[in-house]
C-alpha cells in the first residue's frame, strides 16, 4: 500500500486542549499509522513553539496564537507555516468549525484536494456567524468531500442539507488499549468514598451540558450523582448545589484517566444530560458504552442519540427536564435486569460501530478514493 501524507487542521492539538475533537484526532492520526498513513497536525498554541513537536506516531506543528476570539483563535506565524506544510503533503483534513482554517485555505491559494470533517454546526457565536456564512459556504463547496459523524447530526443540520451529494457519515472511534488498567488503590478509595449506587457524569462544566437540570432532578431523592470535570460553569453548579440542600451529589473536579476507568467501572450508569447542540457527539457517552453502562441522555439531534439507542443501550428523554431525568434515574435503579441489558447491548453497540479501528479503516478508504479522482 502506498504510504501517503495528510494535513490535519484543528484549533488545538490535545497538547494545550484535551476537548473531544483534539481525543478525536490523536486517535485518528495513531491508528491511521498503522495503514501508512503519516499524519501532521497543525494548530495554533499561546506557546511559541519553534520545533516540531512528535507524538506517538504524528507531528505537531504549531503556530503562536495572537488573539482568541469568538471561540477561534487567529495567528499571523499561521499564514506562512501553513502554506510551506501545505505543499509538503498529498491531502489536507480540516476540522470544522474553526473559521481562521476557511480563511487560512483561501489566503494561502490552497490547490491541494481537501476533506472536512464537520464535527458541529456553529451553534453560539451567531454574531460571527452571520459574517461567516459566505465564506463558510464557500469553503463546504470546494471541498472533495465532508463526512459527518453521525446520521442524526447529517439528518438535522440546516447547513449540510445543500452537500448531501458529498457527504458521508463514519462514526467517531475510540480505542480501549488507549485507556489505563484498572488501579486496585484508585478503585478501592472511590468504593469508600462514593458509596454504590451512583449516576455518573464525566466531562467539561460547560452551558450545553445541562447539569443544572441534573441537580435538580435529584432534588428530594437518594439518588447520588457523581461530577467529574471542570469548567466554566463550576461555580455556578456548586452554589446550585448548595441552594437546592443537596446532600447527595459530589463534585470531584478534574480527573485523571486512570480515576475515569475507576469510576466507570462503578458507576450504576452514565448521565449525560446536555441540551444543545453544541453537544454534537459526546465522547465521554461513548466511553460509558465501551466499558458497558447503560445510559441517560437528551434527544438534541445529535450524535448522543446515534450512541445512545432509547430502550436498547439506555433511555433518551427530552433536555431541560428534572423530571425526567429523574423518572431515568428511577427506572434504572428498579429495574436492574434491564439496566443490565442495556449495559451489555451499549457494549455490543460499540463493538459493532464505534471502534477504533473501524474509524481508521473508513477514513483510509476515504482519503485514498480522493486520491485516485
Amino acid at each position: 500500500m502506498k504510504k501517503i501524507r495528510i494535513l490535519h487542521l484543528y484549533k488545538k492539538s490535545i497538547l494545550d486542549s484535551y476537548g473531544g475533537v483534539e481525543k478525536f484526532i490523536d486517535t485518528l492520526c495513531k491508528c491511521t499509522y498503522e495503514l501508512d498513513i503519516d499524519n501532521i497536525l497543525f494548530s495554533l498554541s499561546k506557546r511559541n513553539l519553534n520545533q516540531n513537536i512528535y507524538l506517538d506516531k504524528y507531528i505537531v506543528v504549531n503556530a503562536k496564537e495572537d488573539i482568541y476570539i469568538f471561540s477561534t483563535g487567529f495567528s499571523i506565524q499561521a499564514f506562512s507555516k501553513f502554506k510551506k506544510l501545505a505543499a509538503s503533503v498529498d491531502l489536507i483534513h480540516y476540522h470544522f468549525p474553526n473559521p481562521f482554517a476557511d480563511i487560512l485555505h483561501f489566503f494561502c491559494g490552497i490547490r491541494k484536494p481537501f476533506l472536512i470533517t464537520y464535527h458541529s454546526d456553529i451553534v453560539k457565536q451567531k454574531l460571527i456567524f452571520f459574517v461567516y456564512r459566505y465564506l463558510m459556504n464557500k469553503f463546504l463547496k470546494a471541498s472533495n468531500s465532508i463526512v459527518a459523524t453521525s446520521y442524526n447530526y447529517l439528518n438535522s443540520s440546516p447547513f449540510l442539507n445543500d452537500y448531501l451529494k458529498k457527504v458521508e457519515v463514519i462514526p467517531i472511534g475510540i480505542d480501549l488499549k488507549d485507556y489505563p488498567k484498572i488501579d486496585k488503590k484508585i478503585l478501592e478509595n472511590y468504593q469508600i468514598k462514593l458509596k454504590e449506587p451512583f449516576f455518573l457524569f464525566v466531562g467539561s462544566l460547560r452551558y450545553y451540558k445541562g447539569l443544572e437540570f441534573a441537580l435538580k432532578a435529584i432534588v428530594g431523592t437518594d439518588y447520588k450523582l457523581v461530577i467529574a470535570g471542570d469548567g466554566d460553569l463550576k461555580g455556578k453548579l456548586l452554589k446550585l448545589a448548595i441552594d437546592l440542600k443537596l446532600h447527595n451529589v459530589t463534585f470531584l473536579g478534574e480527573i485523571t484517566d486512570e480515576e475515569k476507568v475507576c469510576l466507570l467501572k462503578l458507576c450504576k450508569c452514565f448521565l449525560f444530560p446536555s441540551n444543545r447542540r453544541s453537544e454534537a457527539f459526546g465522547i465521554s457517552l461513548l466511553e460509558a458504552a465501551a466499558f458497558g453502562k447503560p445510559m441517560i441522555s437528551c434527544e438534541i439531534g445529535t450524535g448522543t442519540s446515534f450512541i445512545n439507542i432509547h430502550n436498547h443501550t439506555g433511555l433518551v428523554i427530552k433536555p431541560n427536564s428534572p423530571e425526567d431525568i429523574r423518572n431515568a434515574m428511577k427506572f434504572i435503579i428498579s429495574n436492574p435486569e434491564i439496566a443490565s441489558r442495556m449495559a451489555s447491548n451499549a457494549k455490543k453497540r460499540y463493538l459493532e460501530i464505534f471502534t477504533a479501528e473501524k474509524q481508521a479503516k473508513e477514513y483510509n478508504r476515504l482519503y485514498r478514493h480522493i486520491l485516485k479522482k
